[in-house]
């Protein structure tokens, strides 16, 4: 059930500088699975059985490719399609950018994040790892011009806002039942995290085993979000984008609920079990790559 004219966030692309310990990290930590592969894109997914929710691209730099979402159908995609072209963004493809897809176009929205919307992405038969996630979640955004991000959003996405944070400095966003599948918080001009919901806390436990077991640590969690009521914990990936484990999201089927307003001064938003130095936490992230590399 949608909200608007998306329906979910459908996967992340990112530019690997080390395609191998990305893979790596992917199939021993994240536990996903392997679905196919396209000249120098790899495609990768969960539980959910989709023909990708995580893309590694093989590049010389680090960095965030491109975000999907999800279109509610096909109306709704020629809906979205007409307003990023009244918006005067640039469109990358009128095409989708990776085989798994029916239809779709891409283009560059605000400070340069690539989006790609899309409809009918074909199911795969995998047989998933005995651990691992059941499906994408949402990214944590870190725009420099948050209300500009905001309102593209808003606007020409129909999110919904869920919790705001302080005056001027962070929103959760919904576009279906989940609390978020977008959060923006201001900052650098990057995507924080990329989150996977996982089947249980004691799975985050896991998680942290893993990590700990390949020489790696949790960079912050376990934790109880007030803003989503979510139970996460968070690391560090070969690319440097962060992976948010979480499960327990709070979901609104109420349409019209008021968004909930927190000060930016209460750490309970963020964290209520455990008081946390967020310095570190938000020092992590890919910027959006400079140039587009595309599946070849």
């Amino acid at each position: 059930m949608s909200t608007g004219v998306i329906s979910e966030i459908g996967y992340v692309a990112l530019q690997a500088g080390d395609m191998e310990r990305s893979l790596a990290h992917s199939r021993d930590i994240l536990g996903l699975v392997e679905t196919g592969r396209s000249g120098n894109a790899v495609f990768l997914g969960s539980r959910a059985r989709a023909h990708h929710e995580l893309v590694y691209l093989d590049s010389p730099v680090d960095a965030l490719g491109h975000i999907g979402l999800v279109a509610r159908d096909t109306a709704a995609l020629d809906t979205v399609r007409r307003r990023v072209a009244a918006e005067g963004l640039r469109f990358l493809s009128q095409t989708p950018l990776h085989p798994g897809v029916a239809d779709g176009f891409s283009f560059v929205g605000p400070e340069n994040f690539i989006f790609e919307i899309y409809v009918g992405m074909q199911p795969v038969e995998l047989v998933p790892v005995s651990f691992g996630p059941d499906r994408f979640g949402h990214v944590n955004l870190h725009p420099q011009n948050l209300q500009a991000m905001l309102d593209f959003f808003l606007r020409v996405l129909e999110f919904r806002v869920s919790d705001v944070i302080g005056d001027d400095f962070a929103y959760f966003l919904r576009c279906n039942p989940e609390h978020h599948g977008v959060a923006l918080i201001k900052g650098r001009g990057w995507m924080h995290h990329h989150a996977w919901q996982m089947q249980s806390i004691a799975e985050l436990g896991k998680a942290g085993d893993r990590l700990f077991e390949a020489g790696g640590e949790l960079l912050m969690g376990p934790v109880r979000h007030g803003a989503g009521h979510n139970i996460a914990v968070y690391y560090v990936e070969p690319t440097g984008a962060v992976v948010e484990l979480y499960t327990d999201m709070e979901l609104i089927f109420d349409d019209e609920r008021p968004p909930i307003v927190w000060s930016q001064d209460d750490p309970k938003w963020a964290t209520r079990w455990a008081t946390y130095d967020f310095t570190a936490f938000r020092s992590h992230g890919i910027f959006p790559a400079a140039e587009a590399i595309a599946a070849q």
